[in-house]
């Protein structure tokens, strides 16, 4: 796991650091994942994680990087999006109690 010092970077440094390569977007998805399994229980931080999702797009991020194809200061940073986003294939409602659903009925963008 990433050290706390860099999970609390500013995302300008965050992306200049995936941008040339000494950041993985997978190891940044993989620590704040961790983090969430740790904090988010004692905070009620999360109505639906889609940890499998987000390590799939993470990964997606980090080949076409890699591939030299960057596609802006936010690729490959990782983001939790409120529960009252709507996303393709899962229902979190609105805001009350979640209704499951899985990364794989999710469609990333």
């Amino acid at each position: 796991m990433l050290s706390e010092e860099t999970l609390f970077l500013p995302v300008s440094e965050l992306s200049q650091r995936i941008r040339s390569k000494r950041l993985s977007p997978v190891e940044l998805t993989e620590s704040y994942l961790e983090r969430g399994r740790k904090l988010g229980p004692q905070l009620n931080a999360f109505a639906t994680p889609t940890p499998d999702l987000a390590l799939q797009q993470a990964r997606a991020a980090e080949k076409e990087i890699a591939a030299g194809k960057y596609r802006g200061p936010l690729h490959g940073i990782p983001y939790a999006a409120k529960d009252l986003l709507a996303v393709k294939g899962c229902s979190t409602g609105w805001g009350a109690r979640p209704t499951p659903c899985s990364a794989s009925t999710l469609t990333p963008p």
